[in-house]
């Protein structure tokens, strides 16, 4: 796990900029404090900062070059299939210079070319510079665990694993808002790959290989998709059974390190079942981390202390009262982008947790996209009965429902305005932030000006992809594809990045994302349960009082945060000069609802998302550009 960094010129002729890539890798230095190393080579600048985890000796540290130097790699990750990788160019002549995972890179692209990314099994990104062909290549994982930013510049392309660094490296060119992903981000929360926050600036889509040669326009190529058939037809227990063999093996490949090693423990089905079957692997006790919130309401520790017992692990935990005046910054900078999932703060103080006792944290993070365990995929069912009644029927059904909603459900009286107009628009009520009607009352001219509907037309591209699914497994491909690689993984990644640690997800591996992605719909929501397979499966390994619960999100506290220790600076950043001649909204909306926070309603999702955008925008757009 390191983060990485580099350039190249868009004249082949022109040195790589080496300054720039060193105030990166200044700027990605929480990602790798064990090492750093520089490399240039005319027009390619390749730059790295290493957290040591396998092979810890100096000869692991990278950029790693093949035998005569001509190809050279940097990688953030790990590659879990790195061994059975090693044996086969071993046989085939290839000499390492260490144990590292990540050699194989250079290697197997010698020996495969751009064909070596569909062999690699793991969380990475990585860029390759091969000398005589004069080209760079950029990859990025399947499932979009590991982060990779580009940015093009006057006289060439830069890339980085975080994208403030690309700001910090080049100071002479300032970054600015790009406000038509602004738009896409309130709609949704996050910032949708390929975008960014930031014009000129791009996330490499997840299971993307990209090729950069001097002077030649990007060439992007998807080497993986998630499948959507041919579909399973095994009873429930027999897919059970499967599933468990394929975690078991997932598990077992990212429990392979040189440094401590433990796991996020919750407390729900998915971090319980990981930490069980770590349990199993394991000749000692497994290191367990939890977090809970004084506001019980939103603490987990006691079904999280119940697993604990159950498989006999070194269980730490920690009581969050957060100085959020101080840490909002911080999670912010470390974002580099408008980011409003709240959990972020719960992650942020977990993995600071976590750190102090391991390097490698593993966790259930993924379960819910795989396998279908999100209450609003029961709600979204609602609009799949609607599509089957025949047309006759829709008027009077529509009607019932929206009158019901808006009597004893707002929030299934919103859902039901748009249920006529197709599952995009209508999941977007589901996950949205600001949409309809709400947007446009909102938006001040700079964004009217730019407003579109692009978060929709992104939906209804992924579930028409999926259209051989049934109507559940679309809407949680749609997740797989948006919400996990966007927010879940992002969200993971920053915060255990910011303190040095790993995070390894065994439900994103291959063979369990691929088996999963084949479950008929009965398998994924049967009645008011969800998550019908991997619940049998948890039922062989866990407490009937973790498997049956309701199901909590990795929520925090943001209501009583509002209405006490974030209240004064809600009002300090949203309401003073600077928020209003920015422009972007109308005054009076964002004043009515920063009102809601003392009311019966509060809408301090809508308020979180506006302050995580106003910190962004004096973070890295007010300010001066310096370097790192």
């Amino acid at each position: 796990m390191c983060g990485i960094s580099g350039f190249l010129s868009h004249d082949p002729g022109r040195p790589g900029d080496e300054a720039a890539v060193r105030r990166m890798n200044d700027a990605l230095r929480h990602r790798g404090p064990d090492a750093d190393g520089v490399q240039a080579d005319g027009p390619c600048v390749l730059g790295h900062r290493r957290l040591s985890i396998i092979d810890l000796s100096p000869e692991g540290r990278q950029p790693l070059p093949n035998e005569d130097g001509t190809v050279t790699a940097v990688v953030n990750g790990e590659i879990y299939n790195f061994q059975e990788l090693r044996d086969e160019l071993l046989a085939k002549g290839h000499r390492f210079r260490s144990r590292s995972d990540s050699e194989v890179v250079v290697h197997l692209y010698e020996e495969m070319g751009e064909a070596f990314v569909a062999r690699l099994q793991g969380m990475f990104a990585l860029a390759l510079w091969d000398a005589p062909r004069r080209r760079l290549l950029l990859a990025r994982d399947r499932s979009g665990k590991k982060p990779l930013f580009y940015r093009r510049l006057r006289h060439g392309v830069a890339f980085a694993s975080e994208v403030h660094a690309l700001a910090k490296g080049f100071p002479e060119e300032p970054a600015e808002a790009d406000l038509s992903v602004i738009d896409e981000y309130l709609t949704l929360a996050y910032v949708p790959s390929p975008r960014s926050a930031f014009k000129d600036t791009f996330k490499l889509p997840a299971a993307h290989l990209a090729v950069l040669e001097p002077g030649r326009p990007i060439r992007l190529e998807r080497y993986w998709t998630r499948p959507v058939g041919p579909f399973r037809t095994e009873s429930t227990e027999a897919l059970a059974d499967e599933l468990l063999v394929l975690l078991r093996g997932a598990v077992r490949r990212r429990m392979v390190a040189d440094v401590p090693l433990g796991a996020f423990l919750s407390g729900g089905i998915d971090s319980s079942t990981i930490v069980a079957l770590m349990a199993e692997a394991s000749d000692r006790p497994v290191k367990t981390f939890s977090i809970g919130f004084a506001e019980s309401d939103y603490s987990e520790v006691e079904y999280a202390r119940m697993v604990a017992r159950r498989f006999g692990t070194d269980h730490q935990e920690l009581e969050i009262r957060a100085d959020m005046v101080s840490v909002l910054p911080q999670i912010v900078h470390h974002h580099g982008e408008p980011f409003a999932d709240s959990s972020a703060v719960a992650t942020w103080y977990l993995s600071k947790m976590t750190r102090e006792h391991v390097t490698v944290s593993l966790s259930g993070d993924a379960g819910d996209e795989n396998f279908g365990g999100y209450r609003r995929y029961t709600t979204a069912r609602i609009g799949h009965l609607y599509d089957r009644l025949p047309g006759a029927l829709k008027a009077p059904a529509l009607s019932a429902f929206g009158a019901f909603g808006r009597t004893f459900y707002p929030y299934l009286g919103r859902y039901a305005r748009r249920m006529s107009e197709g599952e995009a628009a209508r999941y977007l009520v589901l996950v949205g932030q600001f949409v309809g009607a709400e947007r446009d009352a909102l938006y001040g001219e700079r964004l009217s000006a730019v407003r579109a509907d692009e978060s929709q037309r992104r939906f209804e591209r992924i579930l028409a992809a999926s259209a051989e699914r049934g109507p559940i497994g679309r809407v949680t491909d749609l997740d797989w594809h948006t919400y996990m690689i966007d927010d879940i993984n992002v969200k993971v990644d920053v915060a255990a990045m910011a303190h040095a640690l790993e995070v390894r997800c065994p439900f994103l591996d291959t063979e369990v994302v691929e088996f999963a992605a084949r479950l008929p719909d009965r398998q994924l929501l049967r009645g008011s349960e969800s998550k019908v397979v991997l619940r049998a499966a948890a039922r062989r390994l866990l407490p009937a009082e973790v498997i049956d619960r309701t199901k909590m999100g990795f929520g925090i506290p943001l209501e009583h945060w509002f209405r006490h220790s974030l209240k004064p600076m809600v009002h300090d950043l949203l309401l003073d000069r600077t928020a209003r001649e920015r422009g972007l909204f109308h005054p009076r909306e964002v004043e009515a609802l920063v009102a809601t926070l003392d009311g019966r309603t509060p809408r301090y999702d809508r308020v979180w998302t506006l302050l995580m955008l106003e910190l962004w925008f004096r973070e890295f757009i007010d300010a001066k550009p310096a370097a790192a």
